[in-house]
């Protein structure tokens, strides 16, 4: 009897596993390939090649996350766009007219366009995203722009592979 039961809980787990997949990534079963257009900079006082940098992070984050393979011919999925945005602003003000923190925000107009789907209106979508650090006002930005750039894009491409990816 145990016997039974441990085959038949054996079996229940190994179907129900098959339908739940921890991500929760939802790709359309005829889609099975991307592109990723080279994103336009359009963002004013922008670092230079920022926008090949976050073209390249968006790239990176679908293959490794995905099973879409890139193919810039004839893609299923395509992904275009523009850094919209690059600002730093003072935040936290203090005594004497002078702030605490800095915020760094960066900000993407992202198209989304499934040439696989279906002619619904999930097969295509433009959104804005922006994300940003804050940071002492004491540190050089030059001297850490770089890192901050790139933990902004590690967020701002989350964002946008959950929007085109996931049912959440």
């Amino acid at each position: 009897m145990r016997l039974i039961k441990y085959i038949t809980y054996t079996i229940l787990i190994g179907l129900l596993s098959g339908c739940y997949s921890f991500k929760g990534i939802s790709i359309p079963p005829e889609a099975n390939t991307f592109y990723v257009k080279d994103f336009a900079l359009r963002a004013n006082n922008a670092p230079a090649q920022i926008d090949q940098l976050w073209s390249e992070a968006l790239r990176e984050k679908i293959r490794n996350e995905s099973r879409l393979t890139y193919n810039e011919q004839t893609p299923d999925i395509e992904f275009e766009g523009s850094i919209t945005t690059y600002s730093v602003q003072g935040t936290a003000p203090q005594e004497g007219n002078t702030v605490a923190l800095n915020k760094l925000t960066i900000g993407v107009s992202v198209t989304y366009t499934n040439n696989a789907g279906t002619g619904s209106k999930d097969d295509e979508w433009t959104q804005n995203f922006s994300f940003f650090k804050d940071f002492d006002a004491t540190l050089d930005l030059n001297s850490v722009e770089e890192g901050f750039i790139e933990e902004i894009f590690e967020q701002l491409t989350e964002n946008v592979f959950n929007k085109a990816f996931t049912n959440w």
